[in-house]
C-alpha cells in the first residue's frame, strides 16, 4: 500500500457522501422495517464485493482503454438509477393524493390504505440494491479510479494490500448503513402518522436518483 492513513481518510469521505446505495437502503428501512433495510444492505454489500473484484481484475483499465464499453455501462446505469427515481416520484404523488383520501374517510379506510403506494417499490430490496449498486456511480467512477492508486503494482503479492484496502472500504460501509437502517426504523414511527412528509421524502430521494443519473450520464473516468 502506497499511503494507508490518505486512503482511510478518502474512503471515509467516500462513504458519507449521500449516493444511491445508502439513500436507498434509509428509504427501504423507513418504509418497510430493520430486517428489509438489512436485506437491501447485503445487496449494496455483495455488488460493492462484485465491482472490488472487477477492480482487482483490471476493470478500470478496460473502461479507459474501451470507452464504447463504458459508455453501455455509463448509460445503462444513468437509466436505471433515472427509473428508480422516477418510480419513487410516482409513488410520492400516489402517497399525497392518498393522504388527501385519509383526511375525508373514517380510521379503518385509514388503515386500509396505510401503506403508501411507493413502498411498492422498495419491495425485494435485496435484488433492488445489488443492481443500484453495481450501477452506482459513486462505485464506478472513485472505485475503480480511487482505490487502484493506493496498491503498489510492483508488489510481489498484490491481493494482500488489495484484501486489507477491500476490508476497510466494507468495515466503514457496514457501519454506515447499519446506523442509516436503524435512523430510517425510528424515522419511520414519525412517518407512519405524517403521510404528507413521508411523501415529501420519496420526492425528494426520487428526485435524488434522477439527479444521480443525469450525473452519470456525463460523467467519464478522467
Amino acid at each position: 500500500m502506497t499511503d494507508l492513513w490518505t486512503y482511510v481518510v478518502g474512503a471515509f469521505g467516500i462513504i458519507l457522501l449521500p449516493g444511491p446505495n445508502s439513500l436507498y437502503v434509509l428509504s427501504v428501512a423507513t418504509a418497510r422495517g430493520v430486517k428489509p433495510g438489512f436485506q437491501g444492505a447485503f445487496g449494496v454489500f455483495v455488488g460493492d464485493t462484485i465491482l472490488l473484484v472487477f477492480t482487482a481484475l483490471g476493470a478500470a483499465s478496460l473502461l479507459r482503454t474501451h470507452p464504447a464499453l463504458f459508455m453501455v455501462v455509463k448509460y445503462a446505469g444513468a437509466a436505471y438509477l433515472c427509473w428508480v427515481g422516477l418510480n419513487l416520484l410516482r409513488g410520492a404523488l400516489s402517497g399525497w393524493r392518498t393522504a388527501d383520501a385519509v383526511l375525508s374517510t373514517d380510521s379503518s379506510a385509514s388503515r386500509s390504505s396505510s401503506v403508501p403506494a411507493a413502498v411498492a417499490h422498495l419491495q425485494r430490496p435485496f435484488r433492488r440494491a445489488l443492481v443500484i449498486s453495481l450501477l452506482n456511480p459513486k462505485a464506478i467512477l472513485f472505485l475503480l479510479s480511487f482505490f487502484v492508486q493506493f496498491i503498489d503494482p510492483n508488489y510481489a503479492q498484490p491481493e494482500i494490500p488489495f484484501l486489507i484496502l477491500s476490508s476497510i472500504l466494507m468495515v466503514f460501509s457496514a457501519a454506515y448503513l447499519t446506523a442509516l437502517i436503524f435512523a430510517g426504523a425510528r424515522l419511520a414511527q414519525t412517518f407512519s402518522q405524517r403521510k404528507r412528509l413521508s411523501s415529501g421524502l420519496s420526492s425528494l430521494v426520487g428526485g435524488l436518483f434522477v439527479w444521480f443519473g443525469s450525473k452519470l450520464a456525463t460523467a467519464s473516468l478522467g
